[in-house]
């Protein structure tokens, strides 16, 4: 048997996990309720037009890092 590899290590995989959670979080707080025909002007609060794209996008940041994160030997 030969022994493989797994060219990310343990803290690559932890950051990443962390990036998905950080990523649907800011999904989550984008998503609003389902207002049906009635106008909700909720819509355009901050939590859903600001707030959770920062969140999302600092989540992709975070897996690119994560990603091309390389630990000390």
């Amino acid at each position: 048997m030969s022994n493989k590899r797994f060219s990310l290590s343990k803290v690559n995989l932890i950051l990443i996990a962390v990036s998905v959670f950080i990523i649907v979080l800011g999904f989550l707080l984008m998503s609003g309720v389902s207002s049906g025909e009635v106008y909700n002007p909720d819509i355009f609060a901050p939590r859903y037009i600001t707030v959770g794209p920062m969140i999302s996008l600092a989540g992709f940041v975070l897996m690119i890092v994560a990603i091309l994160y390389k630990p000390k030997k």
